[in-house]
């Protein structure tokens, strides 16, 4: 039976449009990094590339070099926490969740393929991390990305009133809906920001 997150993960990518308080145990991603805004090609060349190797990886029991433990799984959103620390340079870095059966063997492999099929310099960028997040809070942040100023004016107030201190120079968007196909109105993003231990 194929994992679908959409149905089993509830709780992680569909919060409700009031922020809320929870705990992201550590996954594996593909992630690349780099510097520049959504507008810049850099960012788009990276989203390319790394739902190519992140596809190979899906496909790899159709191509023969699946694992044994392999899964058949809906691919994972894309994510991306951005980093503004630099106050001259706006950061990122683009993330898609893996799941367990993913081994460093195993992106080596889909790596490999994908240069043949699909050669880019951004490839060797990829790395496969485990990551933690922790305590955060996060909402549902509906429309324009343009519009978000809002929902973070409510992030902020809701952990005011929770005695909660976000990391506010860096926050994670996770795109539940494809930019490419839907009107900004529809866009659906979960917002979400690490919170500091006191």
């Amino acid at each position: 039976m194929k994992h679908e997150w959409r149905k089993k993960e509830k709780g992680l990518y569909f919060p409700k449009t009031t922020p809320v308080k929870i705990e992201i145990p550590s996954f594996k991603f593909l992630t690349i990094s780099g510097q520049g805004n959504p507008n810049d090609p850099v960012y788009s060349q990276s989203i390319a590339v790394l739902y190519s190797l992140a596809n190979a990886i899906k496909m790899s029991s159709h191509n023969g070099f699946a694992p044994e433990d392999y899964f058949e799984h809906i691919m994972y959103p894309l994510e991306c926490v951005w980093d503004n620390s630099d106050e001259h340079q706006l950061t990122f870095k683009v993330m898609i969740r893996q799941p367990k059966f993913v081994t460093p063997e195993l992106v080596a492999a889909a790596l490999e393929r994908t240069k043949t099929k699909k050669p880019h310099e951004l490839l060797d960028e990829i790395e496969l991390i485990d990551l933690k997040e922790g305590k955060c809070v996060q909402m549902m942040h509906l429309g324009s990305y343009d519009e978000k100023a809002q929902s973070f004016k409510t992030i902020k107030a809701y952990c005011e009133e929770n005695d909660l201190e976000i990391d506010s120079k860096r926050y994670r968007e996770i795109y539940l809906t494809d930019a490419r196909n839907e009107s900004p109105e529809n866009h659906k993003t979960v917002l979400r920001f690490h919170l500091i231990e006191k």
